[in-house]
């Protein structure tokens, strides 16, 4: 009996057998005969064998829109009908929401205390309500803004192209002055190429995401400028931030990331180390040459903003490179502000022949953005050439920032940020004013320190407060008064104001010190 039920059994699967396999070969004639068959067979077996969670990933995407056509679709004849009565009152009661938040006390405050300049902006400005001052506002550090030469040049150009490119510099735009300017700054730095940018904003924040992207590292100084730190956010990159120019807390950094690749296994990515030449936010100087030491030991490339040292740093004036008798080829990336000392308008990055040709094809503010006018391209070159030929320029320009800083260095309860040799100066209060006064918070400081600057404006000179997006800004700056030196100032100008500073800090912090 038992033999008999076994029997059964085995014929039974038998049958089952024959059943499915038979079933199988018929599918598998019908699949063949459909064109593409085996290329789709192919693919899943490739797919599952090199990643088997993709075929997973694809079977369940597959599955969701089979279900998806076959779901129940919702009712949508079920509207509730309104009158035009109704309608008219659900209009009159909705409220849109404003574009803007209302403008703040804090912000009015500080519309109020812009000054407005009539004329052009030159050394000897006038505001609007006829105040005659001294400005040591303005980043025209070498004072050509207002040259003559380079007007002249500047109205020529202007007859001969016009006043706008009207077109991207990688469609229609590129002029010959373009491409003449981006040889002159090549020749003057000592480097293969050069790109120019129609804004200075817009070049670092625009050189860096075209090489930087997702999975990529950069380590920066937390001490850089908004612009870079819009161009690091852009770039989608792994972000690490050092200390403001502490190489000790840089070199941990690197030496941690090398750990964390060799832990993870992490694959070899581009990997960049940014920074300022001097900083717009301190007026403090790079130290490059420990820069470019930490850069080949962990095989780094270095990002270089010069905006502000480029035409104001080195015997020639031209940046950190020349300042610390350096290569300029040690620096992958030097990025450049026509803004500043050439008194123009735009940027640059030089660097390699495939640095400066990526950015024309990947740069978003190179490819998306009008070109730079013919006649702003051309006053950069003049400049240039104005300060090839006067190097003195920038000894002058030297002498007038130790002469300045020397006279406001020993003030008390002002901290004076910046450099030596930096015609970039910040004024702050001190940690010692802040805890006499019980000054916990910014409004209260830059509230002080407008009240510095409106003494000295009352005496003659125009100073101004460092401005900051605080809601953007990445790290907390501490409120200052920024102080821009030229050339254009004698020695007696430079006296003068800085005992006239001097004397505002006095009158002001002395008289609030409980």
């Amino acid at each position: 009996m038992g033999d008999s039920n076994m029997t059964s059994s085995y014929t039974a699967l038998d049958e089952l057998f024959v059943f499915l396999n038979t079933t199988i070969n018929q599918i598998s004639r019908y699949y063949s005969r459909v064109p593409g068959s085996s290329i789709l067979r192919k693919y899943i077996q490739n797919s599952h064998q090199n990643d088997p969670y993709r075929s997973l990933l694809e079977l369940l995407l597959v599955c969701f829109v089979i279900w998806y056509l076959f779901a129940k679709r919702y009712r949508t004849d079920n509207f509730i009908e309104l009158t035009p009565k109704e309608v008219e009152e659900l209009v009159e009661e909705w409220q849109p929401e404003p574009l803007f938040a209302p403008i703040s006390e804090k912000e009015k405050w500080d519309f109020e205390k812009t000054p407005i300049i009539v004329g052009p902006q030159k050394q000897n400005i006038k505001l609007i309500n006829g105040q005659n001052l001294l400005s040591l506002a303005s980043y025209d550090f070498l004072g050509l803004s207002n040259n003559e030469e380079i007007k002249g040049k500047a109205i020529q150009t202007l007859r001969r192209y016009g006043v706008g490119a009207c077109g991207p510099p990688g469609f229609y735009g590129t002029l010959d002055v373009h491409t003449e300017f981006e040889k002159n700054v090549s020749e003057f730095l000592g480097t293969e190429e050069s790109i120019i940018y129609s804004q200075g904003f817009s070049t670092i924040s625009s050189a860096i995401p075209s090489f930087c992207k997702r999975g990529d590292i950069i380590i920066a100084d937390k001490g850089c400028n908004f612009a870079i730190q819009k161009g690091v956010q852009i770039s989608r990159s792994i972000v690490r931030w050092f200390d403001h120019n502490d190489m000790n807390d840089l070199e941990r950094i690197l030496r941690e990331i090398k750990v964390e690749d060799l832990e993870t296994g992490r694959r070899l990515t581009r990997r960049f180390i940014v920074t300022e030449g001097i900083f717009a936010n301190f007026g403090d100087i790079a130290p490059l040459p420990k820069l470019i030491e930490l850069k080949k030991k962990y095989k780094y490339r270095l990002i270089l903003d010069e905006s502000v040292s480029f035409g104001t740093m080195g015997k020639r004036g031209a940046g950190l490179t020349d300042y610390f008798n350096l290569e300029p080829k040690e620096v992958d990336m030097i990025v450049g502000s026509m803004c500043h000392a050439l008194g123009s308008s735009g940027g640059f990055c030089s660097g390699s022949h495939e640095i400066t040709d990526y950015q024309r094809i990947s740069g978003p503010a190179y490819c998306f953005s009008a070109a730079l006018p013919a006649m702003l391209a051309v006053s950069a070159s003049e400049s240039l050439g104005i300060l090839s030929r006067n190097p003195d320029l920038i000894s002058i320009l030297r002498e007038n920032a130790r002469v300045f800083r020397t006279i406001l260095e020993n003030t008390r309860y002002i901290k004076l940020d910046g450099a030596l040799e930096s015609p970039l100066l910040h004024l702050r209060l001190t940690k010692e004013y802040s805890e006499l006064n019980d000054i916990n918070n910014n409004d209260q400081k830059e509230r002080i320190l407008q009240e510095i600057v409106d003494e000295t404006m009352n005496n003659g000179f125009l100073l101004t407060r460092a401005k900051y997006v605080r809601d953007q800004e990445l790290f907390g700056f501490d409120p200052s008064i920024r102080i821009c030196i030229s050339v254009c100032f004698t020695k007696k100008d430079i006296e003068k104001a800085a005992f006239t500073i001097q004397s505002a800090i006095m009158k002001t912090l002395n008289g609030k010190v409980k």
